[in-house]
């Protein structure tokens, strides 16, 4: 997967096109260990961990159209993604588990793509990632600043994080709905929001099962940071997990 350095060529040089701002791709304050070794083919990807991570939304690392969604089998990348972000520049996220992207579709900052996985030449789960310009594999930046090159880090997510990924409209019938600080009743809360209130949701995740105005869920909304309401006060057009919004 390699692809050889184009021979250096004697011809006035031309203004650069700026690069896009790139940013981890998992969903906004999720922290993921970052490795990079020279030996990795291409040499300048880095594969994503965490614990328990099979199945994990991955998401857009920056705005684009996704010019490649296939599936290589058993070798290679497996099932992978790639975004075309103009420029010459591209980004490959391969291994996945399954797609949520279609050839064609426009992404934003936060969109889920696919889900982390262990399918081709992978050995366990994981998430190998890619920035390439004009073909070639680059050394990967996050908000501009170069990835550490060789070795292991953590990374913290800021992607999708000015806004959320989805909009809902609280309705208790006239009372506050208690915000929490974790995903459950049994969280302390930390506010309120009032009836009528429109909320942004920034990802989606199981919790203690609630009924509400909406009926009987599990699922609970991350409106902010350590900030979560129940689903079945949120009226968000969808019964269930809303399409393309991440799971925390």
């Amino acid at each position: 997967m390699v692809l050889a350095a184009a021979a250096a060529l004697a011809v006035p040089a031309s203004p650069a096109m700026a690069a896009p701002t790139f940013k981890v791709p998992f969903p906004c304050n999720q922290a993921w260990s970052g490795q990079t070794r020279s030996d990795h083919s291409p040499a300048y990807a880095i594969d994503f961990n965490r614990t328990d991570d099979l199945g994990d939304p991955v998401v857009a690392s920056a705005p684009g159209t996704v010019d490649v969604v296939t599936n290589l089998g058993d070798t290679s990348y497996g099932k992978y993604v790639r975004i075309n972000h103009g420029s010459g520049y591209t980004t490959y996220y391969a291994h996945l588990n399954s797609f949520n992207v279609s050839v064609g579709q426009t992404v934003k900052y936060g969109t889920v793509i696919g889900y982390v996985g262990t399918t081709g030449g992978s050995t366990g789960p994981h998430l190998h990632y890619e920035q390439r310009l004009n073909g070639n594999d680059i050394q990967a930046k996050f908000n501009g600043v170069t990835a550490l090159y060789w070795g292991t880090k953590t990374y913290t997510s800021d992607n999708g994080c000015s806004g959320g990924a989805a909009s809902g409209t609280v309705n208790t019938a006239g009372t506050a709905l208690t915000v929490r600080s974790g995903p459950g009743t049994g969280y302390s809360s930390v506010g309120t929001v009032a009836d009528g209130a429109t909320v942004s949701i920034f990802c989606q995740t199981t919790g203690t099962t609630v009924t509400g105005t909406y009926g009987t869920s599990n699922i609970w909304d991350r409106i902010g940071s350590g900030r979560y309401v129940s689903d079945a006060y949120v009226y968000t057009g969808y019964d269930g997990f809303i399409p393309g919004v991440p799971r925390c």
